[in-house]
């Protein structure tokens, strides 16, 4: 099925942006101006693949028509080899006209940020809280498979070695973009340890994914926060104990508050709070503006619905599944060691498909 009228027109516009941009590059006023330049050169990267895709469509498509007249035209032996570069041609324009309207479709600027990850125990008291532990490992572990880097900024630990909450952070190329898939509710069923009568229990752990912030793009006034110092409790020795090392800075104009003590100086927790507090208030204004256009980003169901119930963790049957696609694997063992690419594949599929549907009916709107 070739592209639409619709398509081909949204492409032409792309590219003659792309080639504006490609003069703009090499524009001496745009060189010296270096924040400017550094705007056009990410939007140049962003539309240059969808260029490629679409000039190399333009390309197929002609070569198709030149093989369709070599087919009426030449002898048997070129009709043959016509024939069978038709077949690798049409296959391949076939494959560009599925790619290239999800190209087009919006890109989440957020994509190739680093996340701050929170897991907070929920329902099921220090059940709930070992299986907080339990989703910090699966993060940690499939950080590693991906090469990225998981850092702990600050947790609350219980007495059996569970979490009442943990923040994390993960650094790598495009942790956002698969990670925000994340967020929700994550539900166990399994026989706690504490649990003397085999009983099952099921208990409720929620995972909030936040892109992490640059101070450019969240500005924190001084005059806006409370800032106070403590000694912290818990873990952490003589040290901890003696000195106010802990943090606690409330954001006045919002009210969230944010606790840090993991760091052995009040300087480093400090630091490592704000670091939290710019993820939430940016969260927070990423979450006003979806609400104020209703469009909400209904394309990823789930990333930002933390009361949603997303993924049910069954021990005694070995099953892992998650509610917003049907999807259910049989292997919790390897999930809960951080083999979580099926999952988070057939989500972005799923919400990418949803998202494509909307772009064309869009697109319909636009036309009629």
């Amino acid at each position: 099925m070739a592209l639409s009228d619709l398509y081909l027109s949204r492409l032409a516009e792309v590219e003659r942006r792309y080639e504006e941009l490609s003069r703009l590059l090499s524009d001496p006023e745009t060189l010296e101006d270096r924040k400017r330049y550094a705007e056009l050169a990410r939007e140049h990267a962003e539309l240059e693949g969808i260029v490629e895709a679409y000039r190399e469509y333009r390309r197929v498509l002609k070569e198709i028509e030149e093989n369709k007249e070599l087919l009426e035209e030449g002898d048997e032996e070129l009709r043959e080899l016509a024939r069978e570069e038709l077949k690798t041609l049409e296959s391949r324009a076939e494959a560009l006209e599925k790619e290239i309207p999800l190209l087009l479709l919006p890109r989440d600027p957020n994509d190739e940020k680093d996340v701050i990850l929170e897991i907070r125990a929920g329902a099921g008291g220090e059940e709930a809280a070992l299986f907080a532990a339990d989703l910090l490992r699966m993060y940690a572990r499939y950080a590693e498979r991906r090469g990225w880097r998981l850092e702990i900024l600050s947790a609350h630990e219980t007495g059996l070695g569970g979490f009442k909450e943990v923040i994390a952070r993960v650094e790598g190329k495009g942790a956002y973009s698969r990670l925000k898939y994340e967020s929700g509710v994550h539900r166990v069923q399994r026989i706690p340890v504490t649990e003397s009568g085999g009983r099952i229990h099921t208990s409720t752990v929620t995972v909030a994914v936040l892109p992490e912030a640059d101070e450019v793009e969240v500005e924190i006034r001084p005059e806006e926060l409370r800032i106070e110092t403590m000694r912290a409790s818990g873990h952490g020795g003589q040290h901890v104990n003696r000195t106010e090392s802990a943090v606690r800075i409330t954001h006045l104009p919002t009210g969230i508050t944010v606790y840090c003590a993991n760091e052995r100086s009040q300087h480093q927790n400090r630091a490592t709070a704000l670091k939290i507090l710019r993820a939430r208030l940016y969260e927070k204004a990423l979450r006003e503006q979806q609400e104020k256009i209703q469009a909400a980003r209904r394309s990823q169901v789930g990333t930002g619905e933390r009361s949603e119930r997303i993924r049910t963790y069954n021990f005694p049957q070995n099953r892992v599944t998650d509610h917003r696609i049907g999807l259910t694997l049989y292997r919790l063992e390897e999930i809960l060691d951080g083999d979580l690419d099926e999952f988070i594949d057939a989500l972005i599929t799923h919400f990418r498909t949803e998202a494509l549907k909307r772009e064309e009916e869009a697109l319909l709107r636009e036309a009629a």
